[in-house]
């Protein structure tokens, strides 16, 4: 997995290293969460959570894009994007989506790369680059169609919007599960998706209030801090530096080799302990009833 990045670390430090050694030494470890998004989980002391470290407020968008979203008058519009991993979506699927669109009273905003339809539905409006974090602080923003990538997920729950969600690869899946349970998302597979299903999603998010009202709660508890995550990163890192490393923070468990970090020389005592105690009283019982035997048959004989 780290083979490439062994290599360059390597060459970069002009000595036989590997990135897990190199991870094991660090004096911080700045942690991408956020228990408004998390489930609760232990963390070691020198594990910073910076989780939404980009959000900020929405800027005014442009004039043309402005007129667009205030076009769509009470219905709002609808943010689509799959991220930057996804140059281009298959072309029967696109269909899937434009169909999908085409039945909806609000707008859509989709990133979209591939080649333009001639029959595009007019309440689309297709870009290569959108803003993403002005468009989801825009007070007329329905729902975010995504892929839950994790940068989009924050955004999404630092302006308050209801997601409809199509997990591709890597974390996204659990990502999307933990907003599902939180009841503030749907998620679809991109794999068997139909117009008909991501309606369903859509209109589902949109007019149940409830995705709305507990979304809005999750980026309230997401925006209450005693600290901003830049502001947070900046104080620890100067605190390691005023404290040589801060040592103190560190785990032992980098210390312990395998067998000791996972405790195996104390199972290993502990077995060995079972057994001897086993092993006695077995064949202590074995002794008992060898001389209660012979007992026995020498009254017999009598």
């Amino acid at each position: 997995m780290f083979a490439r990045a062994n290599e360059i670390a390597s060459h970069v430090l002009q000595r036989k290293t590997s990135m897990v050694e190199i991870m094991s030494h660090a004096a911080l470890w700045f942690v991408h969460s956020d228990f408004a998004f998390q489930f609760p989980h232990p963390l070691m002391p020198n594990m910073i959570i910076i989780g939404g470290m980009d959000n900020k407020k929405a800027e005014p968008l442009p004039q043309e894009l402005e007129e667009f979203v205030e076009g769509s008058g009470e219905h709002g519009f609808v943010v689509f994007t799959l991220g930057s991993m996804v140059s281009q979506l298959p072309e029967a699927k696109a269909r899937e989506f434009f169909e999908a669109f085409r039945q909806i009273p609000q707008r859509v905003l989709w990133r979209y790369t591939g080649p333009v339809p001639e029959n595009a539905p007019k309440n689309v409006k297709l870009m290569k680059w959108l803003p993403q974090n002005d468009l989801l602080g825009h007070p007329k923003v329905k729902a975010f169609i995504t892929h839950g990538g994790s940068h989009g997920i924050y955004e999404g729950i630092y302006n308050g919007v209801p997601m409809v969600m199509l997990p591709l690869f890597g974390d996204q899946g659990d990502n999307v599960q933990r907003l599902v349970s939180r009841g503030v998302a749907e998620t679809l597979s991109i794999y068997d998706l139909t117009a008909e299903k991501l309606l369903v999603a859509l209109r589902k998010v949109i007019s149940d209030k409830s995705y709305k009202e507990k979304m809005t709660e999750l980026s309230a508890i997401h925006r209450d801090r005693p600290i901003e995550p830049l502001d947070l990163a900046v104080f620890w890192t100067e605190f390691v530096m005023r404290h040589k490393g801060a040592a103190h923070l560190r785990p032992a468990a980098h210390e312990l080799n395998w067998i000791q970090y996972h405790s195996l020389d104390v199972i290993g005592f502990l077995l060995l302990l079972l057994v001897t105690v086993i092993f006695v009283t077995v064949k202590s019982c074995m002794f008992c009833f060898r001389k209660c035997f012979k007992k026995t048959q020498k009254k017999k004989k009598e």
